[in-house]
């Protein structure tokens, strides 16, 4: 071997090339690269090797010489050669081998192959990335019995496969996660299926990065806290989630140090309640304990969603006292909620239990139907020539379509030439849908046709303080008086399934309402999987604005068959966006904020900076306000109420001065918002709706928006923005809800989103 490296080949006339004989990139000369790969050189074992093999490579060499030069084979040559070529520097460092190091993180394991979930060949990949062999991933999976059903090897193991991440306790001196199991399964009980929703590892890298300031250096703790701290939080915990077994996994101690001579005792939080203690499995970390258990978690419990561990990665980032963080309840959907009498005497009506009959081929049959949808009335050759498809292709998927009662042919046209046409149509009666709307004064509940048409409507008055127990059997007794009502109209095998409109914010992942405003009884409270527990058929939740924009597309056909907003005049005013032919939801499924738009655009924020929560936005408190400032002289209704509102309307309609400046300035207000989103998304459609858009108030909101959104634009000499009322009625919500079951089903989507 050299005891130098020989100096690149020198040649006059033509450059020497930028790549050896083989390909190989050579390292700039003089370069940070160069000076590293000399100085590796110049040292001794495989990194010195591998270095005079890309310093020969880039000198012209070829394998056969170098192998011959250094004493290697060809194929150790080509394989640095190689490295080189497609990673640098990092290429030639030391990789870890494979197979059994000193220490396995076993929790770390776990929560790789739960984020990539598979057979042996994400197991393979697991054993690659951590650098461990194949058959040490795949007993740590065996261990942690992640194929059946995880079973989570504490001391002593969390019993069952069905584990939640209920809390999370620390301080100077010790920090305990709690866990929450089940009960033992029932034949009435079955556990779970996997979640399609994941944490990410986003959020687990964020959870990581803020676990690791949560145990203080021993210079920087101070005296030993009480232990009444921490059994003051369990006792809080148990109160909390009575339904659940709760589990106090120590994740440190100070003073145990975490050992484990026995089994630790446990902690007694009231009469006949404990919480069972146990210690972290002797394979893993305590930092990667807790990702892996929010992995496991996540997958298990759509519940379990970003937000909940978004929210423990800010508790845990906070300053000041002790991390106490408490996760809302989750035990009310656990086991079948107990039936009145009526109903447990008889069956449901049919349509409750009705799935989803119509099965969608193809991405083209939604083509098909939406071409329909959209005409009313076309025929096979028009479909084509708007479609693109062949003509053979419309009429196979036609004649499937007809063939299951989605379409009927309507009567024939007669041609200028060749045979008649005979154009399709949609089969109003093929599919039904329940949309349920939830607003703080009504619950509204209505079944509707795929043509649009209302089949029928319900509605009943809200409480506003009710308890969520109590509110949640209205909404179900609600739906179920619907369902029964159009029972004759609803064929079984025609239900699709259930909508469900409410105020925002609403994590979609977990069918969670997060407090929306004036229904602070409701935060937090899980109605999605509550509702689906009464209800054995499809269910979507979604913000209001964003259904009655779904609605407003569905049933508007050709007359919305462009990009608009939909602004909703409700218990508050809300924004739903109909995008590049989507419902355009947003990352988090809240889009269309319109409040905090509109408080930005009318200079409203508070001291915090945070925009204000603008009156204006909220038609049925401001209108009657601002009515009565003006000298209005108001009647019975009660203050802020929908009589009230409905008052000033009627006495705008009779030509009363103050009610219509009322007005007016509400709806100018709403249309200064309506600018921002005329300028950010460059519309020219916006549609006014919901259930404050009333006949008498309606001409006042359409002239002020108008105007404003018009001449107030950036680009306002390139378009002219309309604005017009809505098609649907003043139950807009819940019709929008239900044509949220139809748009999931039959509206031809590239991105789409397992929503049912």
């Amino acid at each position: 071997m050299p005891d130098r490296v020989p100096e690149p080949a020198r040649t006059t006339g033509r450059p020497p090339a930028a790549t050896g004989s083989e390909g190989t990139a050579r390292p700039g000369e003089g370069s940070p690269q160069e000076a590293a790969l000399r100085e590796w050189a110049r040292g001794g074992g495989p990194l010195a090797v591998r270095a005079r093999v890309v310093l020969l490579a880039g000198a012209g060499l070829r394998d056969a010489e170098i192998a011959r030069r250094l004493g290697v084979s060809r194929q150790t040559v080509g394989t640095w050669r190689h490295r080189w070529q497609s990673a640098g520097l990092a290429g030639l460092e030391q990789r870890p081998r494979t197979g059994r190091p000193v220490t396995v993180d076993e929790a770390e394991v776990v929560t790789r192959a739960l984020l990539a979930p598979g057979g042996s060949g994400a197991s393979r990949a697991i054993a690659r990335e951590l650098g461990l062999s194949h058959a040490t991933v795949a007993a740590v999976r065996r261990r942690w019995n992640l194929a059946d059903g995880p079973r989570v090897p504490t001391r002593p193991p969390l019993p069952g496969a069905d584990v939640w991440v209920m809390g999370v306790y620390a301080d100077a001196d010790r920090a305990v996660l709690l866990a929450g199991t089940r009960g033992a399964a029932s034949p009435d009980t079955a556990a779970p299926a996997a979640a399609a929703i994941v944490i990410g590892e986003d959020v687990l890298a964020g959870l990581s990065r803020a676990l690791e300031g949560l145990r203080p250096a021993a210079a920087d703790r101070p005296p030993r806290a009480s232990s009444a701290d921490l059994a003051a939080f369990l006792a809080e915990a148990a109160a909390r989630h009575p339904d659940i077994a709760l589990h106090a996994v120590t994740l440190w101690d100070t003073a145990a140090g975490g050992a484990a001579g026995r089994d630790p005792a446990p902690y007694t939080v009231g009469p006949g309640r404990t919480v069972t203690a146990h210690l972290l499995p002797a394979g893993a970390a305590w930092r990667s304990f807790v990702t892996a258990m929010a992995a496991l978690d996540s997958t298990r419990h759509p519940e379990s969603s970003r937000r909940v561990y978004l929210d423990l990665v800010a508790a845990l980032g906070r300053d000041g006292g002790p991390v106490r963080w408490l996760r809302e309840s989750v035990a009310g959907h656990l086991r079948p909620a107990p039936q009145p009498a009526a109903e447990a005497a008889g069956p449901a009506p049919a349509a409750a239990s009705g799935v989803n009959q119509i099965d969608l081929g193809s991405f083209n049959e939604c083509v098909v139907i939406e071409s329909v949808r959209l005409s009313g009335t076309i025929t096979r050759g028009e479909i084509a020539h708007r479609t693109g498809l062949t003509q053979q292709s419309v009429s196979r998927i036609a004649r499937s379509l007809i063939d299951r009662g989605i379409l009927v042919e309507d009567a024939q046209r007669r041609a200028t030439s060749g045979k008649p046409r005979t154009p399709v149509r949609l089969r109003g009666t093929a599919a039904h849908a329940l949309g349920l709307h939830i607003d703080p004064e009504v619950l509204t509940a209505t079944v509707i046709d795929l043509d649009g048409a209302i089949v029928c409507t319900c509605t009943r008055p809200v409480d506003a303080a009710a308890a969520p127990g109590e509110f949640v059997a209205q909404v179900v007794a609600l739906g179920r008086e619907a369902l029964a009502k159009a029972q004759g109209s609803v064929p079984e095998e025609g239900f699709l399934g259930i909508g469900v409109a409410v105020p925002g914010p609403v994590d979609i992942a977990s069918g969670t309402v997060l407090g929306p405003p004036l229904l602070s009884a409701w935060n937090d409270l899980p109605l999605l999987y509550l509702l689906k527990d009464h209800f054995p058929c499809p269910v979507i939740i979604e913000k209001d604005s964003l259904a009655a924009a779904a609605g407003e597309r569905w049933i508007g056909r050709d007359r919305r068959a462009r990009d608009f907003a939909y602004l909703y005049l409700g218990t508050g005013v809300g924004s739903g966006l109909y995008l590049n032919g989507d419902l355009y939801r947003g990352v988090s499924a809240n889009a269309g904020e319109f409040g905090q738009l509109c408080a930005i655009a009318l200079g409203r924020t508070g001291p915090d900076g945070r925009p204000q929560m603008v009156p204006e936005c909220n038609p049925p408190v401001s209108v009657p306000e601002f009515a009565a400032r003006r000298g209005l002289p108001a009647s019975a209704p009660v203050r802020g109420s929908t009589a009230a509102y409905r008052e000033v309307g009627r006495a705008a309609a009779a030509g009363d001065g103050a009610a219509r400046a009322a007005l007016r300035e509400v709806a100018g207000a709403v249309g200064r918002g309506a600018l921002g989103l005329v300028d950010l998304l460059d519309i020219d459609l916006i549609v006014l709706g919901g259930p404050f858009f009333t006949e008498d108030t309606a001409d006042y909101y359409l002239a002020e928006i108008r105007r404003v959104v018009n001449d107030f634009p950036t680009a306002r000499r390139l378009r002219r923005v309309e604005v017009e009322p809505s098609v649907l009625s003043a139950e807009a919500a819940a019709v929008g809800a239900a044509s949220t079951i139809f748009h999931a089903t039959f509206t031809p989507r590239l991105r789409t989103r397992d929503r049912i």
